[in-house]
């Protein structure tokens, strides 16, 4: 995504340092009661952005609510920046009198770095391979006409017959704005497994492996086609297809993937760290890492 490139460019350096906190020996930080208006440091954020990255009126800028960071003397406010039909956030701290703003990753080193995006992901009723308490669990979300998640997906049926010890689960997110037949296929997908789950992967890998071949005006077709071939009642997946709870199974995940703040596809999280792309070395790298300090669930 070229947007998200540019933000990934733009923001390897910090606007400012939360070092800019006032001495001990100076006056106390004024009360949250007496910051400045939050609308008004809203509207500062926006327009310190603008202006330092040069986003003219074709970029939207949506700041959200400011919220308590979790450090003093912040808050703490996400920013969407879209450009076209491409579109990314990003979180921002800005300090209380708005002087001060930075972007960057601040983590709490008592805590898991990984625990929140863990628990937002819900593992049940999702396709899956391998073994339902491992140790290592890679969480997909992948839209079916997405060309990176084709590579993806290739990527991952040479790795995981490596890993019987791991569990791959496999979450839909069409991005529908930008590819027409993805929520076709994301509902035909669901509606096989939903009646067959071992079926669900045949039909999974004749998508991405026909990829090239599937229009929006043929969509439908050929997922009944790979259907059949998967020993399934045409018929039955038709009607499924337009049912509320394969829509709503559908949305379940996508509103998920929002939560995680998921902007590109695919996304996969190793037992909840997060990976953009398909990257093989970084998926090895987390994978083995993950099984050598991972222990086994009960």
């Amino acid at each position: 995504m070229i947007l998200h490139l540019l933000l990934a460019i733009l923001f390897t350096f910090t606007a400012a340092s939360l070092s800019a906190q006032a001495p001990p020996s100076q006056a106390p930080a004024k009360s949250p009661a007496a910051a400045a208006d939050t609308s008004a440091i809203s509207r500062k954020v926006e327009s310190y952005l603008r202006k330092l990255y040069a986003w003219g009126p074709s970029f939207k800028l949506t700041v959200g609510p400011l919220e308590p960071a979790p450090v003093a003397g912040f808050y703490q406010v996400d920013v969407q920046i879209a450009l076209g039909e491409e579109s990314d956030t990003l979180t921002v701290y800005v300090s209380r009198d708005a002087r001060f703003l930075f972007r960057g990753d601040l983590d709490n080193m008592s805590a898991d770095p990984f625990a929140a995006a863990r628990a937002k992901i819900r593992l049940a009723g999702n396709p899956s391979k391998g073994p339902a308490n491992a140790a290592v669990t890679v969480v997909e979300f992948s839209d079916f006409q997405c060309p990176t998640c084709r590579q993806l997906h290739n990527l991952l049926r040479e790795v995981a017959p490596n890993y019987p010890q791991v569990r791959f689960v496999f979450k839909d997110f069409p991005l529908t704005q930008i590819h027409p037949w993805a929520m076709t296929a994301a509902l035909a997908a669901r509606c096989v497994f939903q009646q067959n789950p071992d079926a669900f992967w045949t039909v999974h890998d004749a998508i991405y492996d026909h990829q090239d071949a599937i229009t929006p005006q043929n969509a439908r077709s050929r997922m009944l086609d790979f259907a059949q071939q998967a020993g399934l009642n045409p018929e039955a997946v038709r009607a499924c297809m337009s049912t509320p709870a394969a829509a709503q199974a559908v949305q379940a995940n996508l509103a998920e993937g929002q939560a995680l703040k998921i902007a590109n596809t695919p996304t996969v999280f190793i037992n909840g760290r997060r990976l953009i792309g398909a990257n093989r070395d970084l998926l090895l790298q987390y994978i083995q890492y993950e099984l050598s300090t991972a222990a086994p669930k009960q």
